[in-house]
């Protein structure tokens, strides 16, 4: 359904001093977050590794004052008083959205002690460091004290939430507000019931060829390709950068300042291309929230499963289309003429497009993707529960991919230590999110091709303006306003479910494997 901009232009400022204030007090919140963002951001691009035990402490203290000023009585006070004021507001306004946003944050954030947050954020940093020795050493034993500590850490964290079902539950929540373990068990069984099958029914048959991705091609050709790219897409570089680190992401200072990383290889074309188109869509998400909302808590993405479908998005359903390099490939022949000049349009697209069983997670197709997913999943209940102890943790990775992929990795590097997320925040919560967004990207963007059929001919063509244009107004300028669920049923109509994903891979892996 489209929208205006109007629908969401700043109201009339509310009588009530107690908003203002508020909204005051929250944005002094939001400045000292920005900080420790840009501070974790230095970290993971440029500081000497001999900074890593002073900004620890560094990121630990303006933590604890971020927390301590939100837990404060005064705003508590302040949502009560205005409770009466948002009943009375439509749901859907932006005032009665940002306190009932607040006062859920707030709610659980009082649970949690401030001094706890400043050993987490303290650990973090040091954990982070031991991850990026321990990972180009191949060494698990390394950073196994640290992540002993880290699995303390969580399993402290879902205690401060006894009432939960399960203890991922909350941690699941951070991420994932409305989701709990139950929930993506279903959903993750349903997924794996059709995946299994038509993996093998693929890999049964002869590999496709994909060699051609796997030669010289120069570092800095390759980023100027990228970034030519993004651009084109619609991602804002008078709002953000591109800068190179050991694992992609993207950080948010405030709308007006988005960055992204990403990760190139000189042996190889798509790892840098395809992690800058994922890390785009994330930052096209951030960069089309409404500005008015700068500096409060509805300036950010809904959820990690909404943030991971808009590079999901990006990333495959446009990005690894024909149509897509029916307008670029010639470009990209031409900036690299001696590798590519011989491969013809077919040759590239089937192999960027190749489903095989992999070891590495952010190399994996958009099939096999989601049982990487699952493995770190199931793994992090195990680790939660008390069943798979961290020491026992390389040997299950390992077993996992043996048996859920036919492969097994020959170091840690490749296997258990090849992601920094269980490395530099909770274990739980962290996963259940990139297979949420691929599930949400295949309905959003079905919605966009119901009400924009000639959404695939702009692509062809290497105009994006009508897709991205319908997502900031359908999903980007609302920000945090509503909930995952609420934002699905508000764009498509219906609950989350893996039918547009299964319709979808069909109809694209079908022609190409004769399926």
């Amino acid at each position: 359904m489209q929208t205006s901009d109007k629908s969401i232009s700043p109201a009339t400022p509310p009588a009530l001093p107690q908003y203002e204030q508020l909204k005051s007090l929250l944005s002094e919140i939001n400045d000292i977050e920005s900080a420790v963002s840009l501070l974790y951001w230095d970290q993971a691009t440029y500081m000497p590794a001999g900074g890593a035990t002073a900004r620890g402490r560094q990121i630990a203290t303006l933590r604890q004052l971020a927390h301590q000023k939100f837990t404060d009585s005064q705003i508590g006070q302040l949502l009560e008083d205005l409770t009466p004021y948002e009943e009375n507001l439509p749901y859907d306004s932006d005032e009665a959205s940002l306190i009932r946003i607040t006062k859920r944050n707030y709610k659980r954030a009082i649970r949690i002690p401030a001094s706890f947050m400043a050993r987490v954020s303290q650990h973090r940093a040091a954990s982070y460091e031991a991850w990026a020795q321990a990972r180009p050493a191949n060494d698990f034993s390394r950073v196994q004290p640290y992540l002993e500590k880290t699995l303390e850490l969580s399993q402290e964290m879902a205690g401060f939430f006894p009432e939960s079902e399960h203890i991922a539950d909350p941690l699941i929540n951070f991420s994932d507000y409305g989701m709990n373990a139950s929930f993506l068990r279903e959903i993750f069984s349903k997924l794996r019931q059709h995946l299994v099958p038509l993996v093998a029914e693929i890999t049964s048959q002869p590999a496709l060829e994909n060699g051609l991705l796997f030669q010289h091609f120069p570092l800095q050709k390759q980023l100027e390709f990228c970034n030519k790219i993004i651009a084109r897409l619609g991602y804002d570089f008078q709002r953000g950068r591109v800068d190179k680190t050991l694992h992609p992401f993207t950080t948010k200072f405030s709308i007006g300042d988005v960055r992204i990383t990403t990760r190139i290889y000189e042996n190889e074309l798509t790892q840098g291309l395809f992690s800058s188109i994922h890390e785009a869509g994330h930052a096209m998400y951030e960069q089309g929230i409404n500005r008015h909302y700068e500096g409060t808590p509805l300036a950010g993405g809904i959820s990690s499963g909404v943030h991971e479908s808009q590079s999901r998005l990006w990333e495959n359903i446009v990005a690894r289309s024909r149509g897509f390099w029916e307008c670029f490939y010639p470009q990209l022949q031409g900036i690299f003429l001696r590798e590519l000049g011989n491969v013809s349009i077919n040759q590239f697209y089937r192999a960027i497009n190749k489903v095989s069983p992999s070891l590495i997670r952010t190399d994996a197709d958009e099939l096999t993707y989601n049982l990487h997913i699952m493995i770190r999943y199931d793994l992090e209940l195990e680790m939660l529960e008390g069943s798979l102890p961290i020491r026992d943790l390389p040997d299950a990775w390992n077993e996992r991919y043996r048996s859920d992929l036919g492969i097994t990795p020959q170091n840690d590097s490749e296997g258990v230590l090849q992601d920094v997320h269980w490395y530099s925040g909770y274990i739980g919560g962290a996963f259940q999110g990139y297979t949420l967004g691929n599930l949400m990207a295949a309905q959003f963007y079905e919605a966009a091709l119901n009400q924009n059929p000639e959404i695939p001919v702009d692509i062809e063509r290497g105009n994006f303006q009508t897709l991205h244009e319908w997502l900031r107004e359908n999903i980007y300028q609302y920000g945090r306003k509503y909930t995952a669920n609420e934002i699905m049923e508000k764009v498509t109509g219906t609950s989350l479910s893996v039918e547009p994903f299964l319709r979808y891979i069909r109809q694209k892996y079908s022609p190409i494997y004769n399926l």
